[in-house]
């Protein structure tokens, strides 16, 4: 059974959190602040840490930070909390090194299935081989898209901006996020291109059939619009 360290320095907030992914199936470790998140992570080695950001003694960008720089935990997924929901905060958390972000007040539901994608994503299986958005299906094995029944041929980057895409539905990721997980390491490329990119997968998704399922957010980035299914 999978376990989840709850970094939370509010004890309401923490027994809401243990209490909903306990229902889901998970262990549940607690800590009220960053200093017993970072021991507890190093001691117990859990499966995914979500972290709240304001805490006493180190705040969750210090503990994030330090947990990559530590070789036997450094590849843990990490879910961080906040009240703190401008781009600038996403971006500073994830370039900390979180693999996602919520903000204040969220939804119970959406938060356990956030921990389950995470999942997904660090410990892949064969059954993990298929995403599915609506009629979209993507074969990471195969590296095989199809849409509407109807095989769609992409690029490179276009197939790796919908596997992206697809990973987590209904998340507004900025260019800067999609450039930092899409593109390769070290290749600087203008944050432009990710429009450019984006209406190359948007087309080929359209000239399969259905409805535009790519959501562009004034300001903010890109997503897979659940409301277009």
């Amino acid at each position: 059974m999978p376990t989840v360290l709850v970094a939370e320095d509010e004890p309401p907030l923490s027994e809401v959190l243990t209490y909903n992914l306990g229902r889901a199936g998970f262990d549940t470790l607690v800590a009220m602040d960053g200093n017993e998140a970072l021991q507890q992570v190093q001691q117990n080695h859990p499966d995914v840490l979500i972290l709240d950001w304001m805490m006493p003694g180190m705040s969750g960008i210090e503990v994030c930070q330090s947990i990559r720089k530590l070789p036997e935990v450094k590849s843990l997924p990490i879910l961080m909390l906040t009240a703190r929901g401008d781009e600038m905060d996403r971006v500073q958390g994830l370039d900390a090194g979180a693999d996602d972000y919520m903000v204040k007040p969220f939804s119970p539901r959406e938060l356990v299935a956030r921990v389950r994608a995470l999942l997904r994503r660090s410990q892949p299986s064969a059954d993990d081989s298929m995403l599915l958005f609506g009629d979209i299906k993507l074969n990471t094995v195969q590296h095989k898209v199809t849409a509407y029944d109807k095989t769609v041929k992409l690029g490179p980057t276009e197939y790796r901006l919908l596997k992206f895409l697809m990973e987590c539905p209904g998340r507004v990721y900025s260019r800067e996020i999609l450039l930092d997980r899409v593109w390769s390491n070290g290749v600087h490329v203008e944050s432009r291109t990710v429009d450019v990119h984006i209406r190359r997968l948007r087309k080929a998704l359209l000239d399969a059939g259905g409805v535009d399922p790519i959501r562009t957010v004034r300001g903010a980035g890109y997503s897979l619009d659940q409301e277009a299914l």
